[in-house]
C-alpha cells in the first residue's frame, strides 16, 4: 500500500509541476504520467479525469488558518496585522508552485475560483478576529468589517502578484493605515 500512496504523491507532484509550468489544459495526462514515472492507466487509476487531478490539486491549498492568539498583539492593531500577513505569507510560500497554479486557473476553472474565494472569506475573518482581539471595545464594530475586506483583498493581491516584487513595502503602509483608521 506505501507503494500506490508513494505513487499518487508523485503524480500529483508531477501535475503541480507540469500544470504550473504550462497550465491546466496545455498538460495531457501522458506527461504527468511521464514526469511521475508512471504508467498512463496508473494516474487514470487514481484519478477517473484530469479535472480529478487538478481538484486534488486545490485540496492541497494550506488552509490558511492561523491561531489569533499567536499573532495579536493587544492594543496595536497594526502590528497584529503585520504578523497576521506574516504567518499567512508563510503558508503560502510552503506551496509556491501550488499558488502559481491556482491563481493561474482560477480563470478558467470553477473549483479553483471557489477555493481561491473561499480562501479569500477565511482570510477576511482572521483579519477580523485580529482585529477585534488586538483593538478591544476601542474598535467601531460598523468599520471591522470594511476593514477586514480591505485587508484580505491587499492579502490576495499580495499572493496573486504583489508577492513577486521584491522589497515592495505597500502592505506595511497599508496595515498601518488601517489601523490608524480604525482607532
Amino acid at each position: 500500500m506505501a507503494g500506490n500512496s508513494s505513487a499518487r504523491e508523485r503524480i500529483l507532484s508531477a501535475a503541480e509541476e507540469l500544470f504550473a509550468e504550462a497550465g491546466f489544459d496545455a498538460t495531457p495526462t501522458s506527461r504527468v504520467a511521464e514526469r511521475a514515472g508512471v504508467p498512463k492507466g496508473l494516474v487514470h487509476y487514481y484519478f477517473r479525469r484530469k479535472q480529478d487531478l487538478l481538484t486534488a490539486l486545490v485540496r492541497r491549498l494550506p488552509d490558511g488558518a492561523v491561531d489569533a492568539r499567536r499573532v495579536v498583539v493587544v492594543g496595536d492593531i497594526a502590528e497584529s496585522l503585520r504578523r497576521l500577513v506574516a504567518a499567512l505569507d508563510a503558508r503560502l510560500d510552503a506551496s509556491p508552485l501550488l499558488s502559481h497554479l491556482l491563481w493561474r486557473e482560477a480563470d478558467t476553472h470553477a473549483a479553483v475560483r471557489e477555493a481561491l474565494h473561499a480562501r479569500y472569506r477565511l482570510v477576511a475573518a482572521q483579519v477580523r478576529q485580529v482585529i477585534l482581539a488586538a483593538g478591544g471595545a476601542a474598535v467601531a464594530a460598523k468599520d471591522v468589517d470594511s476593514a477586514s475586506a480591505l485587508v484580505a483583498h491587499a492579502v490576495s493581491y499580495r499572493h496573486s502578484v504583489a508577492r513577486h516584487a521584491p522589497g515592495d513595502d505597500r502592505m506595511d503602509r497599508e496595515l498601518s493605515f488601517v489601523a490608524a483608521a480604525l482607532r
